[in-house]
C-alpha cells in the first residue's frame, strides 16, 4: 500500500461484470476531478491468442485439462506485482493492451489476438486503477493484495456469471454456446483455486443475485435484469461504515449480517457512488497531503 500513490483494484472473473463497475468508477473520477491511470488484467496474460491456443493443445496432450486464462501460470503476475510496486513507490509505470476484436485493432493499431507495445503511464496521475482477473492474488510467488489500497470484488452468483459470459461471448466474440460451455468447464479448477480465494482479500464484494429462475444457465434466453436482481454488499471490515445512512439513502435496502447490506439491483450504481466516493476521495486527499 502507498499513501502517496494509491492503487484501486477491481477483481472478478470473465462475465462477472467488472467492466460495468469500471464505468461507475470512471463517473466518480470524472465528477471529482481525479486523474486515474487505468490498466487491464488482460494486458498481463502471458500468451497472445495464437500462443495460448498452442499452449492449451500442449497441456491437453500432456493430460492437463485445467489450464486456462484463470490459471496463475497463464499470466504475468510477477510483472503485474512489479507495476503495482513501482507505481506505489514512484507514481510511474507502464502497461499495454490485449486486442480482442477488430474495433480495438483499429483503435490500437495491432491485430486481434495480439498485444500492443508496452507504453509508460502519463505523468501526474492521482491513482492507479486495475480491472481484471487477478487484482488481489496472494500465493507463494506474489502478494498483490498488500499493494492495493482499495480492493473491490465483483462476484455474481455463479449461474448468473455463466449466463452473462455465454451471452457476451456469443454476441461480441462470435462463439457458440457449446464453445463457451467448454471454456467454462475447463476453467473450473482455476476458478476454485485462483479466482475465489481473492474474494477473502477484497475490502468490499458486490454480489448480484437474480430472483428469477437461472437453474439452467446454458439455455437461458435473457440475462436477468437489475430489476430481477438483488445485490449483496459485504464489507471485510465494517468498522466506520455508516449502515443507517446507507439504508436511509438506498430505498428498499436492509442489513442481512453485521457486515453486509442487501439492495435492489437497480440501485447498485447509487450504492457504489455512496460507498466508494468518500473512500476514493480519502485516498486521493491523503496522497495529495503526503
Amino acid at each position: 500500500m502507498s499513501r502517496k500513490h494509491p492503487i484501486i483494484s477491481v477483481t472478478g472473473s470473465s462475465g462477472a461484470g467488472t467492466t460495468t463497475v469500471k464505468s461507475t468508477f470512471d463517473q466518480i473520477f470524472r465528477r471529482e476531478g481525479i486523474n486515474a491511470v487505468s490498466i487491464e488484467g488482460d494486458a498481463f496474460h502471458r500468451y497472445d491468442r495464437a500462443a495460448m491456443t498452442e499452449e492449451l493443445a500442449r497441456r491437453q496432450a500432456e493430460g492437463d485439462q485445467t489450464f486456462s486464462h484463470f490459471s496463475y501460470d497463464a499470466n504475468e503476475l510477477e510483472k503485474l506485482e512489479e507495476v503495482f510496486r513501482i507505481y506505489g513507490q514512484t507514481g510511474r509505470g507502464k502497461t499495454r493492451h490485449y486486442v480482442h476484436n477488430d474495433a480495438q485493432a483499429e483503435k490500437w493499431g495491432a491485430p486481434p489476438g495480439s498485444f500492443t507495445e508496452w507504453a509508460p503511464f502519463e505523468d501526474g496521475s492521482d491513482l492507479l486503477f486495475y480491472e481484471g482477473l487477478h487484482g488481489a492474488v496472494v500465493n507463494d510467488r506474489v502478494n498483490l493484495a498488500k499493494l492495493a489500497d482499495l480492493k473491490i470484488g465483483v462476484v455474481p452468483v455463479i449461474n448468473l456469471e455463466w449466463i452473462q459470459k455465454i451471452h457476451r461471448d456469443k454476441a461480441s466474440r462470435g462463439y457458440t454456446t457449446e464453445a463457451v460451455t467448454d471454456t467454462i468447464l475447463r476453467r473450473m479448477h482455476a476458478y476454485a483455486h485462483c479466482i475465489c480465494p481473492q474474494f477473502t482479500q477484497t475490502d468490499i464484494n458486490f454480489q448480484r443475485v437474480p430472483v428469477v429462475d437461472t437453474s439452467n444457465p446454458f439455455i437461458a434466453r435473457w440475462i436477468p435484469t437489475p430489476d430481477e436482481s438483488l445485490v449483496v454488499i459485504r464489507f471485510r471490515d465494517p468498522k466506520g461504515i455508516d449502515f443507517p445512512y446507507l439504508i436511509s439513502m438506498i430505498q428498499g435496502s436492509w442489513m442481512s449480517r453485521a457486515n453486509s447490506i442487501v439492495i435492489p439491483g437497480p440501485r447498485m450504481d447509487l450504492a457504489m457512488q455512496l460507498i466508494l466516493t468518500p473512500m476514493i476521495l480519502r485516498l486521493v486527499n491523503d496522497a495529495r497531503r503526503a
